[in-house]
C-alpha cells in the first residue's frame, strides 16, 4: 500500500500512538496464544481435548457477542474509557486463568478475557487514527503492522512460555497488558476520535441485508476451516509447546503477508467474489489434504502453514467485501458481520474434538473442508446479490487500508 507521507514519518509518532500499537500487538497475541498450551492444560488439568478446546469457544462466542455493542459502548463512555475497560478486563481474567485450578475456570475466564478484547481492538484503529500524524494511511499501516506482529508472536511466545509452564502464558499476557494500561492512562488523555453515537439497534438492521447476509453466512462456514486448523491440529501433532509455538508462527507469519500485501493485489485484478471463491476452493483442498496427511507431522505442518497463507488472503477480501456490501457505516457492518462469523470460529473447537473421538484425527479435517467448500458455493452463487461487491476492482489504497483494518478489529 502506498502513503503519500515519505517512510520514515511513519515512524514519527506521538507516544499515544505507540502505547496503543504495542497494546494493539498483545490483543492480538491473545487469538494464538493458548494454542500450543493446549495438550499440556489437557494433560495438567485432565481434562478431554473437546474440553480444553473450549477455551476458544468461550473467548470467540463473548467476542462475537460484544462485537454487536461496542460501537454503542464508545459512543457513550468515548474511546479512552473503553480502551481503558479493555485491556483492565483483559489483565484481570488472563491473571486469573492463569491461577486456575480447573479447565472450566479457565472457560469462564476465556470469556471474560473475550469480552475485554471486543473492547479494545474495536475502539484500538479509531484511536490510532486520530492520534497519529503523518496522514490517516500512516496509521493505519501502523495498526496493520501490529495487527500481523500479534498475530505471529502469539503461537510463539505463547510456546516459549509454555515450555515453562501452562500458566506462564496467561500471567505473561496479564504483565503485558498491566504495561499497556499504564501507559495508556498516562498517555492518552481524552479521546482521540469525536463521539459518535450508534443506536443499540444498528448492527441487528444490518443482517437484514441480503448481501451481508450472504458474507456473513459463507464466513461462518470458513471460519470452521479456520479454526479446525488453527484449535484442533495441536493434538494430533504432537509437539511440545515450543514445537506448536514454532509451527503456528509460521502460520501467524503466514496470515500477516498475504493479508496486508497479496489480497490488495488480487482484488486489484479479479473480482472479490470470485478471489473468495476461488481461495476458498483452495482452502478446502489444503483441508482435505490435511485430513489424508494427519498422521505425518511434517505433512500436517505445511498444511498448516500453507492454510495461514489462504486464510491472510481471505480474511481481508472478506473485509473489503463487507465494507463494500451495505450504505451502514463501515463499523456497524463489520460489527454484525462479525458476530456471526465467530460463531462458525466457537463451534469448530469442540466439533472437532467430538469428530475425532467418533472416528479418528482425519474426520475433523474432512467436515471442515466440506464447510469450507460449501462456503466456496455460496459465495459464488450469490454474486448477483453481491454484485455491488464487485462494482469496483480497486480503491485508493487509504480506502483500501482502512475497510481492511476496521474489519479486523471487528
Amino acid at each position: 500500500m502506498s502513503s503519500p507521507q515519505s517512510p520514515s514519518s511513519i515512524l514519527h509518532q506521538p507516544r499515544t500512538v505507540w502505547a496503543v500499537a504495542f497494546a494493539s500487538v498483545v490483543a492480538f497475541m491473545g487469538i494464538g496464544l493458548v494454542d500450543p498450551i493446549l495438550p499440556a492444560i489437557s494433560e495438567a488439568l485432565e481434562a478431554t481435548p473437546a474440553q480444553a478446546e473450549l477455551l476458544f469457544t468461550s473467548y470467540l462466542l463473548v467476542t462475537g457477542l460484544a462485537m454487536l455493542v461496542t460501537s454503542w459502548v464508545s459512543g457513550r463512555i468515548g474511546t479512552r474509557w473503553t480502551l481503558l475497560a479493555g485491556l483492565g478486563l483483559v489483565v484481570v481474567f488472563a491473571a486469573l486463568a492463569g491461577g486456575a485450578g480447573s479447565v472450566n475456570e479457565i472457560i469462564g475466564l476465556r470469556a471474560g478475557w473475550g469480552l475485554g478484547n471486543a473492547l479494545f481492538i474495536s475502539t484500538a484503529l479509531a484511536t490510532i487514527v486520530g492520534a497519529a500524524s503523518g496522514g490517516a494511511a500512516n496509521a493505519i499501516i501502523l495498526y496493520e503492522a501490529a495487527l500481523g506482529l500479534g498475530i505471529a508472536i502469539g503461537p510463539l511466545l505463547g510456546g516459549v512460555l509454555g515450555n515453562v509452564s501452562w500458566r506462564a502464558p496467561f500471567f505473561g499476557t496479564a504483565t503485558l497488558m498491566a504495561i499497556a494500561f499504564v501507559a495508556l492512562l498516562v498517555m492518552l488523555r481524552g479521546d482521540a476520535t469525536p463521539r459518535v453515537r450508534v443506536p443499540f439497534s444498528a448492527p441487528f438492521r444490518a443482517l437484514r441485508h441480503r448481501g451481508l447476509q450472504r458474507l456473513a453466512i459463507t464466513a461462518f462456514l470458513y471460519n470452521i476451516g479456520f479454526f479446525t486448523l488453527l484449535a484442533y491440529t495441536p493434538f494430533p501433532l504432537g509437539f511440545g509447546a515450543i514445537g506448536l509455538g514454532l509451527t503456528f508462527f509460521g502460520w501467524g507469519l503466514g496470515v500477516a503477508i498475504t493479508s496486508v500485501w497479496v489480497a490488495p493485489l488480487l482484488t486489484a485484478r479479479i473480482r472479490r467474489t470470485a478471489v473468495l471463491g476461488g481461495t476458498l476452493t483452495l482452502l478446502a483442498a489444503d483441508l482435505l489434504a490435511a485430513s489424508f496427511l494427519v498422521s505425518s507431522p511434517p505433512a500436517l505442518v505445511t498444511c498448516v502453514v500453507i492454510g495461514g497463507l489462504l486464510l491472510g488472503v481471505l480474511n481481508t477480501v472478506f473485509t473489503e467485501a463487507v465494507m463494500e456490501a451495505t450504505d451502514f457505516p463501515r463499523t456497524v457492518a463489520s460489527s454484525a458481520y462479525s458476530s456471526v462469523r465467530f460463531l462458525g470460529g466457537a463451534i469448530a473447537p469442540p466439533l472437532a474434538a467430538w469428530l475425532a473421538a467418533q472416528a479418528g484425527d482425519w474426520l475433523p479435517y474432512a467436515v471442515a473442508a466440506v464447510a469450507v467448500l460449501a462456503g466456496a458455493v455460496v459465495v459464488t452463487a450469490s454474486r448477483g446479490v453481491l454484485a455491488r461487491v464487485d462494482a469496483h476492482l480497486a480503491e485508493p489504497a487509504e480506502v483500501e487500508a482502512m475497510a481492511i483494518a476496521v474489519g479486523d478489529a471487528a
